[in-house]
């Protein structure tokens, strides 16, 4: 019988529009997204990821990444432990930070990478962040350095390639994941039949409608909780059937409970 282990510490980060995280988990994540950037180490066993360019592993060293709103999961190699530290960047703070180095939209297209110097730039910023140095002169300097050298080495411009056919339908749940839809509505909206669509959607998006659609009320209740709201109104105002349901998504989600989340945050 295996031990479940997942042990989350989520830290406060001293700048605005950045998450800490630090894990030890044997958890799986289903497949999920979320809506910052976010740049990893591995500090001991080894985890396989799906994502868009196919399955990755990660092992000690390795540099993890993820574009905002990326579907991706994470399964521990030999339902071992796996440890790793992740910082997660609002993307209007990475806008800001890169504004006059260039005009293009990057995204990051290798989801693992061996790479000593990003590493050494990721963990170096993680525990200046963290608290191991308070300067916030250091600090920014930091943030600046570790995200030019992240875009420049593993980043490139990249085109929409969802298919065209699902894109009213995901504009449709982005803009309004609170308010419940149906599949045939869906459809509709694709001009498509509800299996063609289904079909379409999963094999464009990588999960299925409502799959996603859970993964945008969650996600759109961590800002809810970030902005100060009550954890019984983000469940409403986010569109769950109550708080526990609201709970129950969120730690599939994030691997952490709304108030852990709050505690951190606010």
């Amino acid at each position: 019988m295996i031990t479940r282990v997942h042990q989350v510490a989520q830290l406060r980060s001293p700048l605005r529009g950045i998450e800490l995280m630090s894990i030890a988990s044997n958890h799986h994540f289903p497949r999920h997204a979320h809506d910052q950037f976010g740049v990893g180490v591995i500090d001991s066993g080894a985890q396989r990821s799906w994502s868009g360019i196919g399955q990755v592993e990660a092992a000690r060293g390795d540099v993890i990444m993820v574009n905002p709103g990326e579907i991706h999961d994470g399964i521990p190699i030999d339902n071992g432990i796996r440890k790793w530290r992740m910082i997660y960047f609002d993307p209007a703070l990475i806008s800001k930070e890169l504004e006059g180095e260039t005009q293009a939209t990057f995204e990051v297209v290798r989801p693992v990478a061996r790479d000593y110097v990003l590493s050494r730039h990721v963990e170096r910023l993680f525990n200046a962040l963290a608290g191991f140095r308070t300067d916030r002169l250091a600090l920014e300097e930091n943030v600046v350095g570790a995200l030019i050298y992240t875009l420049r080495c593993q980043g490139t411009y990249l085109p929409d390639h969802r298919r065209p056919c699902v894109a009213r339908a995901l504009q449709r749940l982005d803009t309004a994941p609170d308010v419940p839809i149906s599949l045939g509505e869906l459809a509709s909206l694709s001009g498509l039949s509800r299996f063609q669509f289904l079909r379409a959607f999963t094999k464009a998006v990588g999960i299925t409608p409502h799959a996603y659609a859970m993964q945008r009320r969650t996600r759109l209740a961590k800002r809810f909780i970030a902005s100060g709201f009550a954890l019984a109104d983000v469940a409403a105002r986010a569109g769950f059937a109550d708080q526990s349901h609201m709970t129950r998504a969120f730690v599939r989600q994030f691997g952490v409970t709304p108030r852990r989340y709050q505690a951190a945050v606010i």
